[in-house]
């Protein structure tokens, strides 16, 4: 009798309801591997489809950094404005009222909106920062204008015909796109990092 209940319950545990594993659609990828250009030493680059597609994963990573930032800084303000709003410890000798209790409670008020405040600015200082400098180097699919001068030159001066072949180069950088794209002009010309390199 024993073997039989002790046999139906391991049915049981080997269900497909209890053994099956549901995972989530997954996530499109933001970069694909296109050909890199002559100059480069690997034959593949990952590059984002479209100037669109870079700004938005630059916009999206901002608000992410931004946001556990504030997250963080919210836990060390608190704990900063409890810090600095807390009586004497002499105090506590004579015995706290109501009122020393809504005066703290004020003084944490006040100063929890003035650390928060500062936090948030420093917070979108340090997001542009972490963001700026691998955005500007990331790659976007489409000829470069560093590339497509190289390549129009070389079309016009050496081969008329070369006009009808594609262009070799299939990507460029970002900092190269700054002012033919205004995806890009307008982001890296926020933070002062889209000088050419």
């Amino acid at each position: 009798m024993d073997t039989l209940s002790s046999s139906s319950s391991s049915v049981d545990e080997y269900s497909a309801s209890s053994t099956l594993i549901t995972f989530h659609t997954p996530i499109p990828l933001l970069r694909g591997p296109l050909p890199s250009g002559l100059s480069e030493s690997a034959p593949y680059a990952l590059a984002f489809r479209d100037p669109h597609s870079w700004a938005n994963s630059y916009r999206s990573s901002l608000r992410n950094i931004v946001k556990q930032c504030e997250e963080g800084a919210r836990i060390g303000c608190a704990i900063s404005a409890s810090s600095n709003c807390k009586p004497p410890w002499w105090n506590l000798l004579l015995g706290s009222k109501a009122e020393d209790l809504k005066e703290r409670e004020r003084c944490e008020e006040r100063e929890m909106n003035q650390c928060f405040v500062l936090a948030k600015e420093k917070c979108v200082e340090f997001a542009k920062a972490k963001c700026s400098v691998p955005f500007r180097d990331a790659r976007i699919k489409g000829l470069g204008f560093k590339d497509g001068l190289r390549f129009l030159n070389l079309a016009s001066i050496n081969n008329p015909t070369l006009f009808m072949i594609t262009p070799p180069h299939t990507n460029c950088r970002a900092s190269e796109l700054l002012g033919f794209d205004d995806y890009v002009e307008c982001i890296l010309g926020e933070g002062g990092e889209g000088a050419h390199d």
